[in-house]
């Protein structure tokens, strides 16, 4: 059974950073197309950002180069690196193998 645990999120300034993580149990993070996806308020699901094994990496074009998804093999842990965040990247974020979504950590951007 795959069970995804998201946790790092919280309250931070425009302009600052957040290092999300997701610590996976029931599948192997390097043989695994994993995914950030986020939830904005009243809006819905939208996807951030894919990595593949391999080490290959996708992202929505408002996370390119403010963003960076990384993985822990050793650890099973999937990481999103946020920098330079903004108001509009307030959202429950939640990691994802495509099937399977943890319980989503809270992001809030505000000055």
């Amino acid at each position: 059974q795959v069970q995804l645990v998201e946790s790092g999120g919280g309250l931070v300034q425009p302009g600052g950073s957040l290092k999300l993580s997701c610590t996976i149990s029931g599948l192997s993070l390097s043989a695994s197309n994993m995914n950030w996806v986020r939830q904005p308020p009243g809006q819905g699901l939208e996807w951030v950002a894919s990595l593949y094994p391999g080490g290959y990496t996708a992202y929505t074009n408002s996370a390119k180069g403010r963003f960076t998804i990384s993985g822990d093999n050793a650890a099973n842990i999937l990481y999103l690196q946020m920098d330079t965040l903004r108001t509009d990247d307030t959202a429950l974020y939640y990691c994802s193998d495509g099937a399977v979504r943890g319980q989503g950590t809270q992001v809030t951007v505000s000055s």
